[in-house]
């Protein structure tokens, strides 16, 4: 018998009274069990007691860092056990194990989201309150039937998660962007900006980094595509990455970025913490937000032009949002090639026209032209990326900055996604794939210079369907 069922039986009345056919008179009907909500309730109760009892017992031990995990935990577990025998609601062994588990999760780990956290299966959670917790599965979102016991149990997980990584969140700084210790992205928000309490979006990573094998039995591109991109970052060409939120641009970044030889200094710079490089010679940075008087803050562009004092012969950037790309284009132009970045996009000519946008917003006085030509001098190639409304992601777009002609900057696409082919009837999922155009890239040459195989079968073209063709 479950907790719930025990307290539900030890609240009900020990017998039946007498009814008027008894010949007795009538008694007043016996109280009703309590409501599921009064029950739930008494446990949230139980519950919140027992943690506030350990936070008071353990104190500093809780965030003392010179204890191992294994330690912290084994004395969270006895000290648990000493304060719930102090408890005088009827308990069975497998209840208490369920609570201290639970318990366990809420100081040492991220309470109610542990399980979601665990379960590969489950790529984003997004908590809108206290009291609604959704997941994304396999593309689709799905509600789940885990809450927080109040907006504080909520407010406490979020702190703990900026805290571990040295951010803050308050009523000053009221949103932040934070990690978790394998990578996965964090994003919360609390009161006074979100109106119906505190808010958490965790993007979970694969506990494997991706591999280009990996995108292309996922469908995100194809073997021609990925061997082609591999060679042209093999060969030191500047790609940029393009997508809009959720299309999985940091993936196919990571994945780019682990074609760089291993023989190669590769410095990252990030907003948060996100890429996993297989190379032994990495240098990761990490932006840092200002402090609570205002002060301290290394922005995305400090680090970028700090990079190029550390001798790199890669800079990833994680993403491009404002006057930092003009560092990085002034990078790829002096001698930094084969640099990375992504930018949100709605296409590969929105992403230049955005880059243009963010050189501006660097608060240098030049004309357009001139960061035109920057760009492209700069970027040799642009790698968009769609989340198809089925839920799956994929390269829509491999296009290469030919140069400028008058005032515009040419592209051509190399590969291009056949949208035309529609989607199953049935399961729903997208049945296009990345095809050649046929036109081969002018990069070819340099490639080859440098001794890196290009096979021109790569190229190929292959037909598009008709739109709308099923």
């Amino acid at each position: 018998m479950g907790l719930y069922e025990r307290l539900s039986g030890a609240s009900a009345p020990a017998a039946t009274p007498p009814s008027e056919a008894d010949g007795g008179e009538a008694a007043p009907a016996p109280s009703a069990a309590p409501e599921p909500d009064a029950m739930a309730e008494r446990l949230a109760q139980l519950r919140r007691r027992t943690h506030q009892a350990l936070v008071r017992a353990l104190g500093p031990r809780l965030y003392d860092t010179s204890t191992s995990q294994a330690q912290l935990e084994q004395a969270v577990r006895d000290k648990l056990t000493e304060v719930l025998a102090g408890e005088s609601m009827p308990m069975s062994a497998a209840d208490r194990a369920q609570l201290t588990a639970a318990i366990v999760d809420d100081i040492l780990g991220y309470g109610p989201l542990e399980p979601l956290l665990d379960d590969e299966s489950v790529t984003e959670v997004m908590c809108n309150g206290h009291r609604q917790v959704y997941i994304e599965r396999s593309g689709r979102l799905e509600l789940t039937d885990i809450t927080f016991l109040d907006e504080g149990h909520l407010r406490r997980v979020i702190e703990k998660i900026v805290g571990e990584v040295g951010r803050r969140i308050d009523e000053a700084q009221p949103y932040v962007d934070a990690r978790l210790p394998d990578g996965s992205r964090v994003n919360a928000v609390i009161p006074p900006v979100t109106i119906d309490g505190p808010t958490l979006t965790i993007r979970k990573f694969s506990a494997e980094a991706f591999t280009g094998a990996d995108l292309v039995s996922y469908g995100t591109w194809t073997n021609a595509a990925s061997e082609f991109l591999a060679a042209a970052v093999q060969g030191r060409t500047n790609i940029l990455v393009s997508g809009g939120t959720g299309a999985g641009k940091t993936t196919t970044l990571n994945v780019l970025s682990n074609f760089i030889p291993t023989t190669e200094r590769i410095v990252t710079i990030e907003d948060a913490a996100e890429l996993r490089l297989g190379q032994p010679h990495v240098v990761r940075m990490e932006y840092r937000p200002p402090n609570i008087e205002g002060r301290g803050e290394i922005a995305i562009r400090d680090l970028v032009r700090n990079a190029l004092r550390m001798r790199p012969d890669r800079i990833v950037v994680g993403e491009v949002r404002g006057g930092e790309a003009l560092d990085m284009l002034q990078a790829m132009n002096t001698g930094h090639d084969g640099s990375i970045s992504t930018v949100h996009a709605n296409s590969p000519r929105d992403a230049i026209a955005r880059l243009e946008t963010m050189v501006l917003m660097a608060g240098v006085d030049l004309p357009v032209r001139a960061i035109r030509e920057q760009i492209a001098a700069g970027i040799q190639f642009i790698v968009h990326q769609s989340r198809m409304k089925d839920g799956s992601r994929r390269i829509t777009h491999v296009t290469e900055v030919t140069g400028m002609e008058g005032d515009t900057i040419m592209l051509q696409d190399i590969f291009l996604y056949d949208e035309g082919m529609g989607f199953d009837p049935e399961s729903g999922r997208a049945l296009g794939h990345l095809k050649a155009t046929g036109i081969r890239p002018t990069i070819t040459d340099h490639l080859g210079d440098q001794g890196i195989g290009v096979d021109v079968s790569w190229f190929q073209p292959e037909d598009f369907a008709r739109r709308g063709r099923r």
